[in-house]
């Protein structure tokens, strides 16, 4: 019913980067922490960097949980579901870090997501996950959902922000600078976005 991997290739490499959404899981230490789980879409917007490395482009929000919990501690899993074909959820269990714009590698890692255009977005992190258990499992309760499209709402809502203003919508909002749990969250002010 279920392999584990020893690397991201071949056909689960294929199966990752032609889903138009995954999900992430993450978690504060604390017993009583805030337990987050976010889906993510855009098609473009997450990359295989290596055979046990993968990223994706973290756009604004109305919160960072995902951000603050891999400040404290890197714990992250990431799960791909098949909704059409053949019954396949992967997940990648792992350590994760969010690389902010005024990172020196942020301008290699930006390199590895040519199909989308950032600008739109409000770019603000690239979470990158080292993979320390790769794992897949049948779907076979998950139901066939057919894919449309990418909504175009948070290209339309964001596209209109520059640095500063961006920087001022994360600044207003309550959980962005700190977490629900009041972790760190975004690092505030936030850096001027990289020319490429």
């Amino acid at each position: 019913m279920g392999k584990t991997y020893e690397r991201i290739d071949g056909r689960l490499r294929t199966f990752i980067e032609d889903q138009p959404m995954f999900f992430t899981a993450t978690a504060p230490l604390a017993a009583d922490g805030t337990v987050n789980l976010s889906p993510k879409g855009l098609r473009g917007s997450w990359a295989v960097l290596d055979e046990r490395t993968v990223a994706y482009l973290d756009f604004a929000g109305s919160n960072a949980e995902t951000v603050a919990h891999l400040r404290e501690n890197g714990r992250i899993t990431l799960m791909w579901c098949a909704f059409t074909g053949p019954p396949t959820i992967v997940r990648v269990h792992g350590r994760g870090e969010p690389v902010f714009r005024d990172d020196p590698r942020w301008r290699d890692l930006i390199g590895h997501f040519p199909d989308i255009d950032t600008t739109l977005h409000g770019l603000r992190a690239i979470i990158v996950v080292r993979a320390e258990l790769i794992r897949d499992t049948c779907g076979y309760a998950v139901p066939f959902m057919t894919y449309d499209a990418d909504r175009d709402l948070h290209a339309r809502r964001f596209a209109r922000e520059d640095d500063a203003s961006l920087d001022a919508y994360f600044t207003g909002k309550e959980h962005v600078a700190t977490s629900i749990d009041g972790l760190p969250g975004l690092p505030l002010p936030l850096p001027p976005t990289p020319t490429r």
